[in-house]
């Protein structure tokens, strides 16, 4: 019960960083993505991956709540495409997840899925850098709770690289472009 909540709430944090623009919108859509992802490490590979994510997304929320655009910029004009991602990208990685692969960790599969595929689309699709900032942060750290699928990765010396790219790329600081 707690993993499909904690899945739930990893979608619900991937389609806020795709449905918003501001970054009150793009810091919860991190909080809510990294809290989820945290909780679905931590029942399948220990406390030590889970804190180590949750620290690092914590980190990367934080930078993304003082920069960017002011307030939560959620469902701009336009933003039908983004809706459509959202509920199709859910509904493909439950499928996936439940229906095509069996086993254990389907909890795992569904957050892993839909934060890397939202997030990875996000960064394609955008041209705000703090929107690509945000969702880079949570595709590193998707990435790294994917290792709980396998119990022989190293899945603590991996969250603790994901932290510190989540991390830092959560409090980049972008320049004002020059022409040379």
């Amino acid at each position: 019960m707690l993993e499909g909540i904690a899945a739930f709430v990893a979608w619900l944090g991937a389609s806020l960083i795709v449905l918003a623009d501001g970054r009150r919108g793009l810091a919860l859509g991190v909080a809510l993505a990294t809290a989820g992802l945290s909780v679905v490490v931590g029942q399948g590979s220990g406390p030590a991956p889970a804190l180590l994510l949750a620290a690092g997304g914590a980190v990367s929320a934080g930078g993304r709540a003082v920069a960017g655009p002011a307030g939560w910029g959620l469902m701009p004009p336009g933003s039908t495409p983004r809706i459509i991602l959202s509920l199709g990208a859910a509904l493909l990685a439950l499928w996936i997840a439940l229906g095509i692969t069996s086993g254990p960790g389907a909890a795992l599969r569904f957050s892993v899925l839909t934060v890397v595929g939202m997030a990875g689309a996000r960064v394609l699709s955008t041209e705000s850098a703090e929107a690509q900032l945000a969702a880079a942060s949570v595709v590193a750290l998707a990435v790294a709770g994917a290792a709980g699928l396998d119990a022989s990765a190293p899945a603590a010396w991996l969250c603790g690289m994901a932290a510190v790219i989540a991390a830092g790329s959560g409090w980049l600081r972008l320049g004002a472009a020059r022409a040379a």
